[in-house]
């Protein structure tokens, strides 16, 4: 069989213009000559597998888009698959992968499917494992751990929602973002909702009878922006959040409408931040967080948790980590769309740098870090304090952080002028102690549950035991 000759040369020069790159600059990044690069251009040539496979290393976020358009979306999530440390002993050539892509396109699915099956299985294990150590029976989730774990099944993604949001939020004008009052006039024209401003208790509380809305002033105005949003979204979206809350898995009352909140709360999200131009300003200001809540007019963390929610096929943003960590260390909301997995018991990891970001606020640190599998990630953490408006009542203290795999640091701003491959640059993290494999680490608050313990009366180390 000969291989099929795959011509792109529109899309490569569609990339360079956005990139603002020079053709002898890109030809270099590429390891090819100038002239070399203006044949593939004008489709005179072919692309190789190796340039195949040096374009979906430098440009990964583009390179998807490109590999959709010009068929090649079999080959380029074959690579993405073999390119998991698990293959590091035996890395396969990109000709090889390539000639497998065009070969034997059943296996090639069926490997991806496989290497697919394999992450979420760890990741199983990883719950399993933590729901027994922690004292926690699997089948006796809460019914908030039974929401975040579907949000985490989803992807952090919802097609249907994330759509009719964004078609909701055309409807109501305003460019990048529905104004506040085109929200309240949605609310009062169209659905008949009286709307009053007055502290109470509640951030919002709807008298759905009397069709009767009171939102708390207190509150900074991203947040009651956010609030009339959420309750325009769990009116006009009613019939999408109720489908999908019926579709879903979860077993009991309280799990069900939690979820049909989190929905609700992620189509306001989608409302004040449609999908295409969110994204498209993500991508223009490499997801500096300030300018992107400036320009949409949310607060930092709605900024962060919806780069999270990026996940649409065919038009992905930058795969992203998102958590939240309350002074005391424990995880408030996580999501991960990167291989990056949170522990579902107890606190993060204390060598993360979230924790001080907790202690410091309005102010954003970044730190490089390693897992133990060896991937590393670029990722930023800012302590936020979120007011309430009495004396009374204690400010919510938290911290945010987000972050991404270092092959997109060229894509995160805040990792300009660090070498992502520095040997001992990054710090070593891992998912939590019951399950970290470290073995050196002088942070540890207990031992890895599946390994005994050393104890030597005669010698004292920072941590008092060796992991056998």
């Amino acid at each position: 069989m000969h291989p099929t000759r795959l011509y792109a040369g529109r899309q490569l020069r569609d990339l360079r213009a956005a990139r603002a790159i020079r053709q002898a600059d890109f030809a270099a990044q590429l390891g090819i000559s100038a002239s070399y690069l203006s044949q593939i251009e004008h489709d005179d040539r072919p692309l190789t597998p190796g340039l195949l496979d040096r374009l979906q290393r430098l440009f990964p976020l583009e390179w998807e888009e490109i590999a959709a358009e010009a068929g090649d979306r079999r080959a380029a999530a074959l690579r993405e698959a073999a390119a998991d440390p698990l293959f590091a002993a035996a890395p396969m050539a990109p000709e090889q992968l390539e000639r497998a892509a065009l070969q034997q396109p059943q296996l090639a699915d069926q490997f991806v499917a496989l290497h697919a099956a394999y992450r979420r299985a760890g990741q199983r294990l990883q719950i399993i494992d933590e729901a027994l150590t922690g004292g926690t029976a699997e089948g006796s989730r809460l019914p908030w751990e039974e929401v975040r774990d579907w949000f985490h099944d989803a992807g952090n993604y919802v097609d249907s929602i994330d759509r009719a949001a964004e078609t909701l939020a055309t409807g109501l004008r305003g460019a990048p973002s529905p104004p506040i009052e085109a929200i309240e006039r949605q609310l009062r024209d169209a659905l008949g909702i009286s709307i009053v401003y007055q502290q109470t208790q509640s951030l919002r509380d709807f008298d759905a009878t009397m069709r009767h809305l009171v939102i708390d002033p207190s509150q900074p105005a991203e947040s009651r922006r956010f609030q009339l949003a959420h309750q325009l979204a769990a009116l006009a979206l009613a019939g999408e959040i109720a489908a999908v809350v019926e579709a879903s898995p979860l077993r009991t009352a309280a799990a069900r409408q939690l979820l049909h909140v989190g929905l609700a709360n992620y189509a306001a999200g989608a409302v004040l931040m449609p999908y295409t131009p969110f994204r498209s300003s993500a991508r223009a200001v490499r997801h500096d967080i300030d300018r992107l809540r400036l320009e949409y007019g949310v607060s930092f963390e709605q900024a962060c948790h919806r780069l999270s929610t990026l996940q649409r096929p065919g038009a992905r943003g930058i795969p992203m980590f998102f958590c939240r960590v309350d002074m005391a260390g424990n995880i408030t909301k996580r999501h991960s769309a990167t291989r990056l997995q949170f522990a579902r018991f107890g606190g993060a990891c204390p060598l993360w740098i979230v924790h001080e970001a907790a202690a410091i606020p309005d102010r954003i640190l970044f730190q490089l870090a390693e897992t133990p599998d060896g991937l590393r990630y670029v990722s930023m953490a800012k302590g936020l304090v979120k007011p309430s408006g009495s004396y009374a009542r204690s400010p919510r203290r938290y911290a945010v952080a987000l972050g991404c795999e270092a092959q997109y640091a060229a894509e995160f701003v805040y990792a300009d002028g660090v070498d992502v491959d520095a040997p001992h640059a990054a710090a070593r993290i891992g998912p939590s102690c019951r399950i970290c494999p470290r073995d050196d680490c002088d942070q540890r608050a207990f031992p890895p549950s599946d390994r005994p313990i050393l104890v030597d009366p005669d010698r004292r180390d920072v941590v008092p035991y060796r992991i056998g």
